[in-house]
C-alpha cells in the first residue's frame, strides 16, 4: 500500500491568537506560517509524489500552495473528511477560555468520550473514524492509480493527524493527547497490507530519506526490519 505523508498546516492566526478555528471561514497563514509553507516545499523536493490532497479550509489550501507552485503538474484533490473538527460552539473561541469549561478535561483525558457542544458538534470518535476511513480509502485509489509503492500527500489539521497516527499505531483514542505534531511538521505512515508502519511522527527535519527505496531480497512488506536496518542512503 502507498506511504501517507500528514502534512499539518503552517501557524495560522487563530494559532498565533490562541484561538480555536475550526471550520471558522478566513483563517489564514500568519507570517510564520507561510515562510514554514514556502520551507515544506524545499523539503519535499527530493520524494516523487503521485498527488496532493487538501483539507478544504483556506489554511491547508495556502499551506500547500508553494509545493503546488513549484509542481504545477501535480494531481490535487479536496478531501471533506480531514477537515478540521468540527467543536460546535467553541469554534472561534480562546483556547484560555475553554481550560474552565468540564468538557476540557475530558478532552484532556477521556476524548474518547468527548462530544462538542452546540449545533454541528462532533465527537472526536466520529472525527477519528472519518479521518481514517479517508486514509484508507485514498490508500486504495492513489494505489491503483500509481502503484503500491506510491507517495502522497495530505494536509490537514493537528487533532485530525494525532488520531490517523493513533489509529495507526493501535493506541486507544484516549492516549491520542501524548502525541504531538506541530505547524508544518510532517507524519508519514506507510500502509502495508497487515499493517501500517510510522515512519515519521510530528517531524519538522528533512525529508528525503523518505524516497522509495529497494526491499532487501526475501523481506516482505510486512516485515518490520529486525535489528533496525540501515536506514536512507
Amino acid at each position: 500500500m502507498p506511504t501517507v505523508i500528514l502534512v499539518r498546516h503552517g501557524r495560522s492566526t487563530a494559532n498565533a491568537d490562541g484561538v480555536l478555528a475550526g471550520w471558522s471561514p478566513g483563517i489564514a497563514l500568519d507570517d510564520s506560517g507561510r515562510d514554514q509553507a514556502a520551507a515544506l516545499a524545499a523539503r519535499l523536493a527530493a520524494l516523487p509524489l503521485a498527488a496532493a490532497v487538501t483539507s478544504p479550509l483556506q489554511r491547508c489550501r495556502e499551506t500547500i500552495r508553494p509545493l503546488l507552485d513549484t509542481r504545477p503538474e501535480l494531481p490535487v484533490h479536496t478531501e471533506d473528511r480531514i477537515g478540521e473538527c468540527r467543536y460546535g460552539d467553541w469554534t472561534g473561541r480562546k483556547l484560555a477560555e475553554l481550560t474552565d469549561q468540564p468538557l476540557w478535561a475530558t478532552v484532556q483525558r477521556y476524548p474518547s468520550a468527548a462530544v462538542f457542544p452546540g449545533e454541528g458538534g462532533e465527537s472526536i470518535r466520529a472525527m477519528q473514524s472519518r479521518a481514517v476511513d479517508a486514509v484508507r480509502e485514498w490508500n486504495d485509489r492513489i494505489e491503483a492509480e500509481y502503484g503500491p509503492d506510491a507517495l502522497y500527500l495530505m494536509c490537514s489539521h493537528g487533532d485530525i493527524i494525532k488520531s490517523i497516527a493513533a489509529e495507526a499505531l493501535g493506541m486507544h483514542l484516549d492516549f491520542f493527547q501524548r502525541l504531538a505534531v506541530d505547524p508544518c511538521s510532517v507524519t508519514v505512515i506507510r500502509y502495508a497490507s497487515q499493517r501500517p508502519f510510522v515512519l515519521r511522527l510530528g517531524d519538522t527535519g528533512e525529508l528525503a530519506g523518505l524516497a522509495p527505496r529497494e526491499r532487501p531480497a526475501g523481506q516482505d512488506e510486512d516485515d518490520a526490519v529486525v535489528g533496525g536496518g540501515a536506514g536512507a542512503r
